[in-house]
């Protein structure tokens, strides 16, 4: 029963941590084409490969779990 609940807790800190790393490059990346919006396509390009990127951390931690 113990093995059961830290593998659920690994995967919850996963999303967790996945969640905030997304929630800051959406931030940082709405800052960079605010401050320069002649490179919007480039940060959008970078932010969205870094978050597929933080993404697949949680697919990580399930397959893990198993």
């Amino acid at each position: 029963m113990f093995a059961t609940i830290t593998g659920s807790l690994h995967v919850g800190l996963a999303a967790i941590g996945s969640a905030i790393g997304v929630g800051i490059i959406g931030m940082k990346a709405a800052e960079a084409v605010g401050r320069n919006p002649g490179a919007s396509g480039k940060i959008l390009t970078q932010a969205i490969i870094s978050s597929a990127l933080a993404e697949g951390i949680i697919f990580f931690a399930i397959f893990l779990v198993k």
